[in-house]
């Protein structure tokens, strides 16, 4: 069973959004599933096998999540996140602004799909391999 302490070793490894996929891997290789990642104020539900989770508590202030999603903005500044030129905090208030508030991730399809407050799926994004 994976730790949060592991989980956390690993993400401290994650500089940017180009680093991101390494930070799959490693997950993925201690046993999570599948992890919602909610933009409000940073707290992570990992979940593995056997009904086990691990939560991460709210890492900043709370956030407020636009009511509008502003899709292609989104699309725009999501791709400059994956090209490593922004940094996390940076990516999370600017999911905040344009209406995204969470992700979730799907180790057994390798995506990553982007919710708004209501639930609806704003966009599903392949995770590539590393």
């Amino acid at each position: 069973m994976f730790t949060l302490e592991q989980i956390n070793e690993a993400h401290g490894k994650v500089k940017t959004g180009a680093g991101f996929p390494y930070f799959i891997k490693v997950i993925k290789a201690l046993g999570v599933m599948r992890y919602e990642a909610y933009i409000k104020d940073g707290h992570i539900d990992y979940y593995g096998i056997h009904n086990h989770i691990v939560k991460a508590s709210a890492t900043y202030e709370p956030l407020v999540i636009a009511n509008n999603v502003k899709k292609e903005k989104f699309k725009t500044e999501l791709l400059a996140h994956q090209q490593g030129k922004t940094d996390f905090l940076t990516f999370i208030k600017m999911c905040a602004q344009v209406g995204i508030d969470k992700w979730v991730i799907c180790m057994d399809k390798m995506t990553c799909t982007y919710y708004d407050q209501a639930g609806n799926e704003i966009l599903v994004e392949d995770i590539p391999p590393v």
